[in-house]
């Protein structure tokens, strides 16, 4: 199999990092040979958090180039502008609807872009979804992750039940159930 580039971009807390461990471990499981990379700003003051996962038959560096990623995950849509320049021509950009103003916009020395999903759906094939609006539903704003997750996972090759045996093993045990329940909730949504 052809190497798969998976990015995962989002801010500090937004669970960035427990999303590139399911994927990572999906891979794996798969018997791929993967190789995953995190970047980290100033993830505790809110900076921008970027995970690469990268998995195939062989795998030579952890990296995705601009212009390489098959499937990019954002769990906001300001993160979703700043890294599009980084999917295929066909990738699919799987974008958390929800707003969290970086700090330029907090002090007043900056403006949140409007539109944003409109520009990006100019160009990229932009799957939109309130996961944090669906993960209240659920009474669980938490897991609003595992939700685009769910998302995500439509456009890649691996069954439901490859997914949730990766959930079950990677969440803490307590959190298996509502873990599920918000994959599922996205695996069964039609994004905009």
């Amino acid at each position: 199999m052809a190497v798969k580039n998976i990015m995962i971009v989002g801010v500090g807390g937004q669970g960035t990092l427990l999303t590139s461990r399911v994927l990572g471990g999906l891979a794996i499981a798969g018997g791929y040979d993967v190789k995953l990379s995190e970047v980290h700003g100033m993830a505790q003051r809110g900076g921008s958090v970027v995970t690469f996962v990268r998995y195939g038959d062989k795998v030579a560096e952890p990296i995705v180039e601009e212009g390489q990623a098959d499937v990019i995950i954002a769990f906001e849509r300001l993160e979703a502008m700043r890294y599009a320049h980084f999917l295929k021509k066909d990738g699919a950009l799987v974008v958390n609807d929800w707003r969290i103003d970086p700090m330029p916009v907090v002090i007043g020395s900056a403006s949140y872009p409007e539109g944003i999903l409109e520009e990006l759906g100019k160009t990229h094939k932009v799957y939109a979804v309130n996961a944090t609006e669906e993960s209240k539903r659920l009474g669980n704003p938490k897991v609003f992750n595992m939700i685009v997750l769910g998302v995500a996972a439509q456009h890649m090759d691996f069954s439901k039940e490859d997914w949730y045996r990766v959930i079950e093993n990677t969440v803490p045990p307590k959190t298996i159930d509502i873990n599920r329940k918000a994959f599922d909730t996205g695996y069964h949504l039609t994004a905009r």
